[in-house]
Order: C-alpha cells, then structure tokens, then sequence
C-alpha cells in the first residue's frame, strides 16, 4: 500500500492540473519543485527509486533465498509476475485491448487541419502501423526480461544456480535492456569524425556596421521573423547586447514584460517605421517607450528576399541612465506592469510599495537640463556611473534589477530598488558622485562557507580514522612474569 501510495503521489504530481491539490501541494511547499522547467521531469524520482528498490530486494533475495518459499511471499512474486509480464504479454499479443486509437485527438485534430483529405487517411493508417509496431516490439521485450529475471531468481532458490551467476545474468538482463533502448537516442549515425566548426554566428554587414558604434553599453533589437524568431535566435546576441534572445531559464518578470509591452510595441515599431521609409524623425516614439526605456539604440529589420537586413539607429533611446522627476508607488506588481501603459519613464519611475524603505519614502525627484548620468566602465558584473546634479535626485539605470547586486556612492553603500517593473532605481545625492553597481549575491558566500565548513569535517574526519587506526596496530608490550 506505501509503494502504490507513493507513486500515486508522483503521478499526481506529474499530470499537474489533473490533480492540482496534490500538484500544488508540492508547487506551493516542496523547495525547488516549481523550479522544474516541466512537472513531467519529477518522474526523475521513479526513474531513481523504483531501481533502487529493486536493488535492495535483490539483495535480500541473495543474501536469505528461502524468503521465497514463505507463501506471503510467494503469492506477492506471482502478483508482481502477473501485473508485469502478464500485461506484458497482453499488449504483446493483444495491442488494441487496452487502447481503441493510437493518435490522440489533439493530434488528430492537428492533421486534419493541417494536411489535404486525399493524405490524411494513409498517412494516419501509417502512423498508427508504426506506433503498434513499437509497442509490440517493446511489450515483448520487456516480457522476456521479466520472464527470465524470474527464472533465473528461481533457479537460485532452487539451489541450481549460485549466487554469482544468477548476479551475471540479472546485470547482463539490465545491460540487453539499457542498451537497446539507449541505441534508439545515440546510435552509430550520430558519431562523426571530428571537425572544427566555423561560421557558427556569422557576422553579417548590419552587425558590422552596429559594431562601429563603441558607446559602452546599448542594447539592439532584431525584427527578421518577428514575431517568433525574434526571442528564439542567438545570432543578435552573440554581436550585440540583445533585447531578444533565447535562453531555457528566460527571467520570469522579463518574459512578462515580453508578453505585456515588448511584443506589442515591436509591432507598432515596426509599422511606424516602415510607414515613415525609415526617417526616424516621423515616428510616433510614444508607441514604443519601453524600449526606449530598455536603451534600444538599433533595430535590426528585414530588406529584400535574400535574407538581407539594414540597422535602423533609434534617436529615442533613453540611454543607460536617467534622472526622473517623480516616483510613484503603486501595492502590487499587477498595478506596476500596468502603469507603463499611461507614464513616461523619463519623468516618472513607477516603483512596488515595498521597495519604499530603500528610496526612503521619496516621491519627487529633480532634474534639470544639467544633470546627468554618464556610464564610464561597462562589464556584465560590474558598471560604474559619474553623476553630476545640482540637486538630490532619483535616477533610474537602464539594467535589469536581480537580488544579490550591490551598489555604492562614493564609496559608501547604498540600496537599490526596482523601478519600472525590471529596472533598477536609487536615490542620487546633489553634485558630482560616483556609483558603483556589481554583482555580489549573498548565497554564494554561504555556500562557500558551507563548502569550506564541510571540507573542513571532512579532513578532520579523516584525520581521527587515521588516529584511531594507528592506536589500533600498536599493541601493548606484556610485562614478563
């Protein structure tokens, strides 16, 4: 019952929303469970456990074979026999008792859409041959290593096999079944000689032409199969600091600023400067203030039919850092995503309300056509700013806000909050100041300590082994009679 109990619980956690009082159970309680990428890769616990189990069965299966014989035993072992390979055998034989349909319906529905009336039928008479096929194959398969695995324990209790052989055989069962299903993923066509690559990420005359532009730091925008190549390539990213992009463990609020602003102002971007034949001096920037606010200085677009691309500078692009003339707080990050539709981000940040303590309650700033932000050092851990305003100010920086980094004025420290939903904002004092942001998260130190404290018990571990083994060898001199 634990052991069914168990695994209803994994299944309940990997079919999700099916279940979701489990799900979210583990969603909401289990460290580090939500930072899976698909709930599916919980099934990495069974792929671990359920051999361990094995494992440990067999171990007691050789260490005391006439466990067996007991009938409680006994009748377990032929429940087991019978879940296994008698399903097994059923899905060998039988393939269609227990499925009426090999292709789902979504996927039914998919074909349809996609493929003429005349293809549809062969093709899914096709597909549905092939996967029959592999499940015969498989149910087979996995009905002989059940069935000899079994034999082989019941020579051993039988005492016609030793203990070392029917261990042989069991290892070579798992090594047959491992590697002709592992062959399906990494067979011999996918081994190559070995060459050198190049031309990966090609340089082409638009990035040469960008490249030329030796400002520390802005960022470049590729609208070539916008929308869905844009945040899918690396080719941008590789030349240029990219607004777009691809990475598996994209930031969760930089996505929402995709989904929310982003996107929608790329296409009105791109309407309005195809409709003004690139003169930037006719476009509307109001449509697209959020890149502006991300320091956008190049979009990249489409020209002609050869895959050709021309950079288009944008005149509007707010810079890495600005002085604003207001804060507003708002209670929650719905209200904060929402209030860049209606402010203008060089006059007004608009901050979360817990983040008031670091900008000490502030809610009007001080800029004048003097003050200004200038970046001086640029590295992707570390950026260093010369301010000069004849005022205290409130200046936002064009990067994004992430816990763990660290900024000082002059030396002294500082806080950083988040302004804008993923930009960066601090209080600035009047005059000529320089600020300094770099990345120092604390975790990393404790976990170094922690590395260092373990490595430390270690050594002193092995240390009084060494010291108790030695007291050990040296035997005491028996005194003569």
């Amino acid at each position: 019952m634990g052991f069914t109990g168990s695994y209803y619980l994994l299944y309940s956690t990997f079919v999700g929303k099916e279940f979701y009082g489990t799900y979210g159970l583990f969603i909401d309680y289990v460290p580090m469970y939500n930072k899976f990428r698909a709930v599916s890769s919980i099934l990495v616990i069974a792929e671990f456990t359920i051999p361990l189990l094995a494992v440990f069965a067999l171990k007691e299966v050789l260490a005391k074979p006439e466990i067996l014989k007991l009938k409680e035993n006994r009748t377990g072992v032929i429940i087991t026999l019978v879940l296994t390979a008698g399903v097994s055998l059923i899905l060998a034989v039988a393939p269609g008792v227990f499925f009426s349909s090999y292709i789902p319906a979504q996927e039914m529905a998919a074909l349809q859409q996609g493929l003429p009336a005349e293809y549809l039928s062969p093709i899914i008479t096709n597909l549905a041959e092939m996967r029959k096929a592999m499940l015969t194959s498989d149910a087979w398969r996995s009905f002989f290593i059940i069935v000899v695995g079994c034999f082989l324990l019941f020579l051993y209790q039988q005492k016609k096999l030793k203990a070392s052989f029917t261990m042989t055989g069991i290892v070579l069962l798992c090594l047959i079944d491992m590697w002709t299903v592992n062959k399906r993923y990494l067979n011999d066509e996918q081994f190559v000689s070995k060459s050198n690559q190049t031309g990966a990420f090609v340089k082409t005359q638009t990035a040469e032409i960008i490249l030329q532009d030796t400002a520390l730091n802005y960022r470049v925008l590729n609208f070539v199969g916008f929308p869905g190549n844009t945040f899918n390539e690396n080719n941008t990213s590789y030349w240029h600091k990219s607004v777009g992009g691809y990475h598996a463990a994209k930031l969760r609020r930089y996505q929402e600023m995709i989904d929310h602003h982003i996107t929608p102002e790329m296409k009105d971007a791109y309407q309005e400067v195809a409709g003004a034949g690139g003169a930037m001096d006719s476009v509307d920037a109001s449509k697209f203030r959020v890149l502006n606010m991300l320091n956008t200085k190049y979009f990249i677009f489409p020209a002609g039919q050869q895959g050709q691309t021309v950079p288009v500078e944008n005149p509007y692009a707010y810079g890495n850092a600005w002085f604003v003339d207001k804060v507003q707080y708002v209670n929650n990050a719905n209200e904060e995503i929402d209030a860049l539709n209606d402010i203008l981000p060089t006059e007004t940040a608009v901050v979360d309300a817990k983040f008031k303590d670091q900008l000490k309650g502030v809610t009007k700033g001080y800029k004048d056509s003097l003050s200004t932000i200038r970046l001086t050092s640029y590295e992707p851990n570390r950026l260093v700013y010369e301010t000069s305003s004849a005022k205290d100010g409130v200046a936002v920086f064009s990067e994004i806000y992430y816990p763990g980094w660290q900024a000082k004025i002059d030396g002294q420290p500082v806080d950083i909050a988040r302004a804008d939903y993923i930009l960066r904002v601090m209080n600035v004092p009047a005059g000529q100041h320089t600020i300094e942001m770099w990345f120092d998260p604390q975790s990393l130190h404790v976990t170094e300590s922690i590395a260092y404290a373990s490595l430390a018990l270690l050594l002193i571990g092995v240390m009084i082994l060494i010291w108790f083994s030695k007291k050990k060898l040296i035997t005491p001199k028996k005194k003569g009679g």
